[in-house]
């Protein structure tokens, strides 16, 4: 790849043997973190550091015990924190009128970037335009350090959560960092287009245009092109889902491996049991659900969101999919349909491996100043490495 002017170097490595220097980072926006903030998430990671019984203190509240389980006390205080905070919900002030799309944005980077002030070094980043369904597309390149093995490091093609309306490269840097230097592999963060100005089928158009983007020019990035996974949390997990449908029915080149963290599988009016049961409370709640849902499904057709690119469980065919690696959360409303899914793919002969984060809540992927979340991360990073052989 050559050194346009689109390619902006944020983190590099210097010439030191094994180690990676940050030489310039952007600064986060002024009105992401506050000094205020910076201070209450120092005080707040040390709390949710304390003894289990200190942290359930603090949450204000006996443990939180659901269909048999125990919520993480790191999680419960967190959540109370965010409460503390007035953000204890994916899209605040819902209940008090539709709320503007632009600040649900901004409170969501906002939140990330309170979560994420620490940076877990890597081998090198650098953000740099592809190609989408309809003009380029912001993506960031992470590069792992050397790891003295011979060959190219795998790639993995990341697409971020947040309802197809939220979410970008910045509010997802931390875990990808922490994939790209534990899993050993490369990452390409991909800003797809967001609803409501792009509903449905902009965000799928973009994820396929960028998976082939990265399929074309692996290569030229550094990376095994025979080791391209797709992977997300979310919304972007589902992305990882339809273009492992689309691409096998198309006849490829299709994914190494599928990582989907905690997929909204089934966007149509369909109900579970966890639906339910965790449908207040623990940060994703109904109401933001149907909030994304109605910006994504805004455009002609899909409006019920049966469409198998929205809805990937409701594939007429599940045969012949790449391997996945799929990860619910065990107080997460999406659990039970993600269970579901991986039942499906397992059904239709594919190699899958489905794993409950147990206490952990939709969103975790971005709350690594928790324990347990930073320690399912750190699992999930290792499983991402030897599925590929990295």
């Amino acid at each position: 790849m050559s050194n346009s002017e689109s390619e902006r170097v944020i983190e590099s490595t210097r010439p030191t043997p094994g180690r990676a220097t940050i030489d310039e980072l952007p600064p986060l926006p002024a009105e992401a973190v506050s000094v205020v903030d910076r201070l209450v998430a120092r005080i707040g990671r040390r709390l949710l550091h304390a003894p289990s019984w200190l942290r359930l203190r603090l949450s204000g509240r006996p443990q939180v015990r659901v269909d048999g389980q125990e919520l993480d006390p790191g999680i419960q205080l967190a959540l109370r924190l965010l409460e503390l905070r007035g953000v204890a919900t994916l899209v605040p002030d819902l209940r008090r009128g539709r709320p503007d799309v632009t600040d649900a944005r901004a409170s969501v980077r906002h939140t990330a970037a309170a979560f994420t002030l620490d940076r877990t070094e890597v081998g090198g980043v650098r953000d740099i335009e592809i190609e989408g369904a309809d003009g380029p597309l912001r993506a960031r390149h992470y590069r792992p350090f050397p790891s003295g093995t011979s060959g190219a490091p795998p790639l993995l093609v990341f697409f971020h959560g947040g309802g197809y309306v939220l979410g970008d490269v910045n509010t997802h840097d931390e875990p990808c960092r922490m994939l790209c230097r534990y899993a050993e592999v490369q990452v390409l963060s991909v800003d797809y287009r967001l609803a409501p100005e792009h509903p449905f089928p902009a965000g799928v158009d973009d994820a396929l245009a960028a998976f082939r983007w990265a399929v074309a020019h692996a290569s030229a990035l550094g990376a095994d092109p025979e080791r391209i996974a797709v992977g997300g949390d979310s919304a972007g997990a589902t992305l990882c889902a339809a273009i492992a449908q689309v691409t096998t029915r198309e006849g490829g080149p299709v994914p190494a491996l599928q990582l989907l963290l905690y997929p909204s599988i089934d966007l149509t009016e369909a109900r579970t049991t966890s639906d339910e049961l965790f449908a207040e409370g623990f940060y994703l709640t109904d109401d933001d659900r149907q909030w994304c849902r109605g910006h994504y499904l805004s455009g002609p057709g899909n409006a019920d969101g049966s469409d198998s690119r929205t809805s990937p469980a409701l594939a007429e065919d599940l045969s012949g999919l790449p391997p996945a690696i799929l990860i619910s959360a065990a107080f997460d409303p999406l659990r039970d349909e993600d269970e579901a899914y991986a039942a499906a793919l397992r059904a239709a002969g594919n190699r899958v491996v489905l794993q409950r984060a147990p206490g952990l809540i939709h969103g975790f992927l971005n709350m690594t100043v928790v324990p347990s979340a930073r320690d399912a991360v750190l699992q999930i990073a290792g499983m991402l490495r030897a599925g590929l052989g990295a």
